[in-house]
Parts: C-alpha cells; sequence; structure tokens
C-alpha cells in the first residue's frame, strides 16, 4: 500500500495522542510483578504494547512479539525471574537484533535461557526462575531497554540488585523514566552512584488508578508539521502531556523552540493541554547530541533539512540497530527529496547543505513505524509526498493518519498486487468507497489492457 499525502495550508486543531508507550509498556511489567488485578488506565494502543498485553495476558509456550523491541527485551528479562517455561520470538528483522548482552547479564544472575536458532539472536528458550540477584557490571553505552529490563526485575530478586554501569552512559533519561515508574509501584531503586543504581529487594505494591500520562515522541510529528506549516496563523493543541514529564523525548520542546515552534503549556503542574504557536527560525546551524533521546533523530534530521538548518547530530549509534538501520535510511530516503547527509564512524549524522536532483520516488518505510511518521510532514514543503507501507505508524501511533485526515491533510491510497502473470493496480480515493483497478498482463501488455470498477456507487 502506498498513501500520497498533500497537506493543508494552515493547521488549527486539538489532537488526543497517543498514550505513552514506553511508560505503559514498563507499567504492564511492572503491574505483573506486583500481581495486581487491574491494568494502568489509558494504556497506548500501539503494536508494542498491545503484545505485551496478550503476552501477559495468556503467557503461551511461544510468545511472538513481533516487531517490538521493548517488548522483546522486557520480557525476557520477566520470564527470566517468573516461574515457567516458555520460547520468545519475533519478526525476521526481529530475530536479527542482537540481545546477547542482556541475555549474558540474565545468566550472570541466575537465569536458564538458551538460543534457539543464531548465537546472540531471538529467538529465545527460557525456564524462568527466582533469581538470587546481587551486584552486576554492564557497559553504559547499550540500548537503555537492556538496562532498564534489568532494573525492572530487581525488585524480585533474592538480592535485590545492585547495577554498575561502566563508560558512558547513554540514554540516561530512559533509564531515570524506569526508575520513576518503579518508585511509583513502591519499588526502593535509586542512584546511589554516578555509576551505579541500587534495587532493594522490596517487592512492588499495587497502584489504584494508574494513568499514563500521553506519549511526548508522537508529539514530535506535531512539532515538525507546526515548523514545516510555518504559517503564523496555525495553532495546535496537545493533550495530556506534563511540562515536568520524565519521558526524554520530552526534551522536543527545547528543540523546536530553536526551530520556529513555541510551546505554552495551560497547567505546568498537572496533566495539561500545551499549545503550539509558529515562531521565526533563526537557526542557521544546529549542532546536538541525541543520546538521550534517539528516537527523536528522525524527526529532526528531516525538519532541518527542510528548514535548511545545517546540522551535526551525535549519539546515534543505537540507530543502527533499531527497526532498521535509521542511519542508512535516512541517507537514502532523503536524497529522493534533495538532501544528501553523510554519517561518521556510526553514529553521527551530517548535513552541510548540500543538495541533489530530487527523484520523488516514494518514501520507503523499511517496517519502520518512525520513518514514516518522521517524512509525512514533508508534505508541507512539496505539492505531495508519497509514502509506501504506511500502515507500520501502527507500532507506536495507530491513529496517525486519521488525524492528519482530521485536520486537513488530504490522503488517497493506492494499492499494486501481483496475480498469475500480470499485475492489478488499484487506485482509492479518500471521499469515496469506489475501487479503480487496472489489469494488464505482463506476457502480452500491447493486446490486452482493462479496467472495471467496483464498489458501492
Amino acid at each position: 500500500m502506498k498513501y500520497t499525502i498533500k497537506a493543508p495550508r494552515q493547521l488549527n486543531a486539538s489532537i488526543n495522542l497517543p498514550a505513552s508507550k514506553s511508560i505503559s509498556n514498563r507499567a504492564l511489567v511492572i503491574n505483573a510483578m506486583a500481581g495486581c488485578k487491574l491494568q494502568p488506565h489509558n494504556l497506548s494502543d500501539c503494536d508494542d504494547t498491545e503484545v505485551i498485553i496478550a503476552a501477559l495476558r495468556d503467557m503461551p509456550d511461544v510468545i511472538n512479539i513481533k516487531a517490538a523491541g521493548t517488548a522483546m527485551r522486557f520480557m525476557t528479562a520477566y520470564l527470566s525471574a517468573t516461574p515457567g517455561e516458555h520460547t520468545i520470538t519475533g519478526t525476521e528483522r526481529m530475530q536479527n537484533r542482537p540481545i546477547a548482552i542482556l541475555v549474558d547479564a540474565l545468566r550472570y544472575l541466575g537465569a536458564d535461557i538458551q538460543y534457539e536458532k543464531k548465537e546472540g539472536y531471538p529467538p529465545l528458550h527460557i525456564v524462568g526462575k527466582p533469581l538470587e540477584g546481587g551486584h552486576l557490571e554492564v557497559v553504559g553505552n547499550i540500548s537503555s531497554q537492556y538496562i532498564s529490563a534489568l532494573l525492572m526485575i530487581g525488585p524480585i530478586l533474592k538480592n535485590g540488585l545492585e547495577l554498575k554501569l561502566t563508560g558512558e552512559i547513554a540514554s540516561r533519561p530512559y533509564i531515570d523514566l524506569t526508575l520513576w515508574t518503579m518508585q511509583n509501584f513502591g519499588a526502593s531503586a535509586e542512584w546511589t552512584d554516578v555509576d551505579t543504581i541500587t534495587v532493594k529487594p522490596q517487592p512492588y505494591s499495587c497502584v489504584a488508578d494508574y494513568t499514563i500520562e500521553n506519549d511526548w515522541s508522537a508529539s514530535s510529528y506535531w512539532y515538525e508539521m507546526m515548523a514545516l506549516n510555518g504559517n503564523p496563523d496555525s495553532e495546535v493543541r496537545l493533550e495530556g502531556l506534563f511540562d515536568s514529564s520524565k519521558q526524554g523525548d520530552s526534551v522536543v520542546k527545547y528543540i523546536f523552540s530553536l526551530l520556529g515552534v513555541k510551546s505554552e503549556f495551560e497547567n505546568r503542574d498537572v496533566l495539561s493541554p500545551v499549545k503550539l504557536k509558529v515562531q521565526r527560525c533563526l537557526l542557521p546551524r544546529f549542532d546536538y547530541d541525541f543520546s538521550g533521546s534517539p528516537d527523536l533523530a528522525q524527526t529532526i534530521v528531516v525538519a532541518c533539512c527542510a528548514l535548511g538548518v545545517k546540522f551535526k547530530f551525535t549519539g546515534l549509534a543505537s540507530l543502527k540497530i533499531k527497526e532498521t538501520d535509521r542511519i542508512e535510511a535516512l541517507k537514502k530516503e532523503l536524497k529522493k527529496v534533495g538532501y544528501v547527509i553523510y554519517d561518521e564512524n556510526d553514529n553521527t549524522l551530517i548535513w552541510d547543505g548540500e543538495t541533489c536532483e530530487p527523484s520523488f520516488e516514494p518514501i520507503d518505510t523499511y517496517e519502520d513505524h518512525r520513518m514514516a511518521l518522521a517524512f509525512a510532514p514533508l508534505a508541507f514543503k512539496f505539492p505531495q509526498i508519497e509514502i509506501n507501507n504506511p500502515e507500520v505508524v501502527s507500532k507506536s501511533y495507530p491513529h496517525y493518519w486519521e488525524d492528519l485526515k482530521k485536520v486537513g491533510f488530504e490522503i488517497v491510497e493506492s494499492y499494486c498486487y501481483v496475480a498469475g502473470n500480470g499485475f492489478q493496480f488499484r487506485y482509492g480515493g479518500l471521499f469515496a468507497d469506489t475501487d479503480v483497478f487496472f489489469c494488464c498482463s505482463v506476457d502480452s501488455v500491447a493486446d490486452y489492457f482493462g479496467f472495471y470498477l467496483r464498489g458501492d456507487l
């Protein structure tokens, strides 16, 4: 499937963002370890959260977490410390995403985990049992999800957990978010040194009416849209956010204040709407370290190119092992719209203003939700933008396209099916139930061409 997207001239809307995937996934696993019968309120409805909900509810022998990296890391730790025997697996891409660092750490704590196929990668066969815990050292520049997975099982380990992070510590805001969520459920978990976190063997407790904040990562695409729209009469109101949020991606409000978007909170002390307004962007160049918020990188890279803001972005090593190699994906797809960016040392992206002749080929998404989410706002820069496999947004923002339509975006779907020795092309209009099929045989294009209508007219 492909979407062709045309942007409105002005944005005026109130958007109910999806709930935070990061908080939802942490709260669900912690809630299960606390033995709570009721789930937290306002859980995310994204794919990543849905697979955790299903896994914790059904606990089947084989748990398929599909493309959810967070679920793979969190559930691997949870299953290791919880009695039972399970195999955890996922998509082909997931089976090629490394997990050895987490498995080695859990084995050190006494976990029984075996690789079912390739050493160092899922699927994993796990025999869960009570673990001793104690002192553990891991490198600090790994994915914060490994560290969070270990921390969250800390309270149910016999001796708790003293986790020392060696070297540079990446994504510290996500670690702090994990500790904050754990503390909300009664855990004693805190930094006891600049590189050490101590979790006492103090069981979690249930929390009545625990409510999840909305997602600051999802807000970033609306900040990007406002920046690229540039209309001073535009205003977007985003619901259900904390100004003092523990979500690392809340830094987006500061980043976009430099890129032409002003944030105004109605109430800074409670869950409150934030109004986005356009202001002038005077920034000629932007250098930034994304080690604390790597999920914002695609949004900011695309926005800066479209705004003509040169940049050097560091702290991007984790982008190589996300849903796709996001560094290579950004380089390739931005060339389609005329921007030439470079990478250094597998952790830095640079744009010095170089452009090329755009092809305007459809943007490929590589089974990565953030590619579709970050590139769609380019419709404000170009007459129309095309996105392949737009359904990938379900991983984190399932109603993204519906929200865009509500604020005036025109989105047209098209499909291409291979059938027999020919192909069918289907074009579906946004405001009609009618589908048009164009059919031609590859073997005899000159002899046969036809079309027919299908649908309720």
